[in-house]
């Protein structure tokens, strides 16, 4: 498969007609090791102005997902190998929904869609996950609405705050709920 480099994340495929297997898995996954941010992503689509963005992605575990949401935009994927926790918060931050997703051998649900504009995270729970999303495009940066009450990636500090205190909220969801993981 012939690629290009869109950032230090972003591979756009240059092939009209594409096969991901497990090669390019592969390489993703060390992209992603080599990544600061513990992430790459494969599109598949042929750039940012499509109205189809179709992607495989890998995030490593510790990978950082700032809750954000997306402004006329449905998104779902498909998970091909790892675990994630969905959460999914209210415009305050309390969380309103927690769904765990694992590959279709977990015996979990593998799919998740997002149809409403809601402020969600994904937190890694394996070493590695990769999984296909799709959503609709075009992709523009104000488009995506990111809470004041979650940190910005670039301050670890208080990335590593704001996870100990989104466990800590998770724990009290499932108890308030019932639910278990």
């Amino acid at each position: 498969m012939r690629t290009r480099r869109f950032n230090a994340e972003v591979e756009f495929t240059e092939d009209r007609l594409v096969a991901v297997g497990p090669e390019d898995i592969d390489r993703l996954k060390e992209l992603a090791r080599e990544n600061s941010r513990k992430r790459m992503r494969l599109c598949t689509h042929d750039d940012v102005a499509d109205s189809l963005h179709e992607m495989f992605i890998v995030h490593e575990l510790g990978a950082y997902v700032r809750p954000h949401k997306h402004l006329g935009k449905v998104e779902s994927f498909h998970v091909i190998e790892g675990a994630v926790d969905v959460v999914v918060f209210d415009d305050q931050g309390n969380i309103t929904k927690l769904e765990p997703v694992s590959d279709y051998s977990s015996g979990k649900a593998f799919y998740h869609r997002i149809s409403d504009p809601s402020f969600h995270t994904l937190l890694i729970r394996s070493d590695v996950l990769v999984f296909h999303e799709v959503t609709t495009g075009p992709f523009r940066n104000e488009d995506t609405e990111f809470p004041p009450w979650a940190p910005k990636d670039i301050d670890g500090n208080s990335v590593r705050d704001f996870l100990t205190e989104l466990d800590g909220k998770i724990e009290n969801f499932l108890s308030r709920t019932g639910q278990t993981k």
